[in-house]
């Protein structure tokens, strides 16, 4: 759905789900297990256009790597002053070598102070979803982990003002994805998968990562699992 907005893309997933329905003859809840601002779209379908119904049954929300605050790196893009450098940085990497923030939907939607996030946060997540956000670190400062910003990841301070941190996996800092309640895994569990395998934490690495999909794969079997820790109320 390139260059669809945010309500659109979650109104097509929720038909996507009812058509499921249909064709299986499923009526119980269903998990939804999404990667990054798939995660975001997800919970605007489940949290503000069904927020008032709740008819959408979903059991468990896993997210991986989500900007549920809005997206630090989306924000950056579009700065005047870093936006560019930041941009050649990721070219054929993570964006298009001709990639244009202005011509994004989805990241122009998912700046912090966009409508968008705005709308997620008024809404508040649901009492009845079981909500794990899975999160890489670069424990170890390995340069390695994501190169274009020799391991690091750009966060936008309390202050308003620009920093790099550890606590994320090159794309998204932690405090991007923190949402109050919510369960929390930050992988590797140990440091030393990073010694052998530093490109599985990064961003576009999650979904992929046996790490990752194993700690997935206990939820799904197991929704009441016990998460790392537990999101701070605030951010």
């Amino acid at each position: 759905m390139q260059n669809a907005g945010t309500e659109a893309i979650a109104a097509a997933l929720r038909d996507y789900i009812h058509a499921k329905r249909e064709e299986t003859g499923y009526g119980g809840p269903v998990d939804l297990v999404c990667h990054s601002m798939g995660t975001c779209i997800a919970r605007y379908l489940l949290e503000v256009l069904d927020g008032g119904a709740q008819e959408e049954q979903v059991r468990l929300l896993v997210g991986i790597g989500p900007p549920n605050n809005g997206s630090a790196m989306a924000e950056l893009f579009n700065d005047p002053d870093l936006g560019p450098e930041v941009i050649r940085s990721l070219a054929g990497v993570f964006v298009p070598r001709d990639y244009d923030p202005n011509d994004d939907t989805i990241v122009q939607e998912f700046r912090p102070r966009s409508r968008t996030v705005a709308a997620l946060r008024a809404a508040g997540t649901r009492d009845d979803i079981a909500y794990r956000i899975i999160l890489a670190a670069n424990l170890t400062a390995t340069p390695a982990f994501f190169p274009a910003f020799d391991g690091r990841t750009w966060e936008l301070a309390p202050d308003g003002e620009w920093r790099t941190t550890y606590a994320g996996d090159g794309i998204v800092p932690h405090t991007d994805s923190y949402l109050p309640g919510a369960g929390i895994d930050i992988l590797p569990r140990d440091p030393g998968n990073l010694a052998r395998n530093p490109e599985h934490y990064c961003h576009t690495g999650l979904p992929r990562n046996p790490e990752v999909v194993a700690r997935i794969m206990e939820y799904l079997a197991n929704p009441d699992a016990v998460p790392g820790r537990v999101s701070p109320e605030e951010v």
